[in-house]
């Protein structure tokens, strides 16, 4: 009997005042998220204007956004239900849920520095067809799924992920260990570094080309293509910046205990940029804005001409 009250206690966590509306608030970004990434979709299909190289790459992001929203709202939904009802057991889905938020992680980087290497390419190799294809674009779209999918399942196998009762959470646990460095590099690491030498080798060939007696299309074309990969160095400077939070609690699990709920707090970030994000991608995404004012400009004129009528 007294074993049995000792058990419970040791199972049962306090309910923090916050844990509940932050739940909430998370779940309520993220499908506003899903409800814009699909909106960005439905205009790239339906508009023929969209059907471009390019705009496949970005197509790649709003999907991959996608996944990784319905992914936080999975993993936030069993947060809030489990605050709701002081659960502190896992449920078998959890290790796998922390899989995919790793998976699609992965994707969304991956998504950035395929967009940077077109870029590159353009640059670079402007008479070398193949690489400039949708045919070989979608090839190196689909090896980045095959890569995100793959890198973090021996963690899910060997039972890397774990479940953290305080946080109602499964991740790898922050301490000095290899799992910790090993999805660092993966998800973060080689993807960010990527996109900025290819940033940084954009900027001197355009300076190099700059001070020569060159083509001036050679010259404007490696300045529009510099200028769309600084656009998407936006994107993963703000992940960088909002993913602060998280590598500060990484760096103290080294040295020290991190914070109780650490692993509630990052994550809020990373649901934050979700949202951010697309509003960006959106804003640097010319054909994107123009093909959702050409649609709100043929709106307008009709509604007007069919008052017109009826007087």
């Amino acid at each position: 009997m007294n074993s049995t009250i000792l058990l419970r206690e040791n199972l049962t966590n306090t309910i923090e005042s916050w844990f509940i509306p932050m739940d909430i608030l998370m779940i309520i970004t993220v499908l506003l998220a899903i409800v814009v990434a699909i909106g960005f979709l439905c205009i790239i299909i339906a508009d023929k204007t969209c059907h471009t190289v390019p705009m496949i790459l970005v197509a790649n992001t709003c999907i991959t956004e996608l996944f990784l929203s319905f992914d936080l709202v999975w993993i936030y939904g069993f947060t809030l239900y489990a605050d709701l009802y002081n659960i502190q057991v896992s449920d078998s889905l959890c290790s796998f849920r922390g899989y995919l938020s790793y998976v699609t992680l992965s994707l969304q980087n991956c998504s950035y520095l395929l967009q940077a290497f077109y870029r590159c390419v353009i640059v670079f190799y402007p008479n070398r067809v193949f690489w400039k294809t949708a045919r070989t674009q979608l090839c190196l779209i689909g090896l980045s799924w095959i890569y995100a999918f793959l890198f973090p399942f021996p963690l899910l196998i060997n039972g890397g992920i774990i479940y953290h009762r305080d946080c109602q959470i499964c991740q790898v646990i922050f301490r000095l260990h290899f799992p910790i460095f090993y999805i660092a590099s993966c998800v973060y690491a080689i993807p960010v570094s990527l996109i900025i030498f290819i940033y940084l080798k954009l900027v001197l060939y355009t300076r190099m080309i700059g001070k020569r007696a060159v083509a001036v299309n050679s010259l404007a074309r490696a300045r529009r293509e510099l200028k769309m990969v600084s656009r998407i160095l936006l994107l993963v400077t703000v992940l960088v910046t909002l993913g602060v939070p998280y590598v500060t609690f990484i760096i103290v699990s080294f040295f020290t205990t991190p914070p109780k709920y650490h692993l509630r707090i990052a994550p809020y970030f990373v649901n934050v940029s979700v949202s951010l994000i697309l509003i960006i991608l959106f804003q640097i995404t010319d054909p994107l804005k123009a093909s959702l004012f050409k649609k709100q400009n043929t709106i307008v004129p009709t509604r007007i001409m069919t008052i017109h009528f009826r007087k």
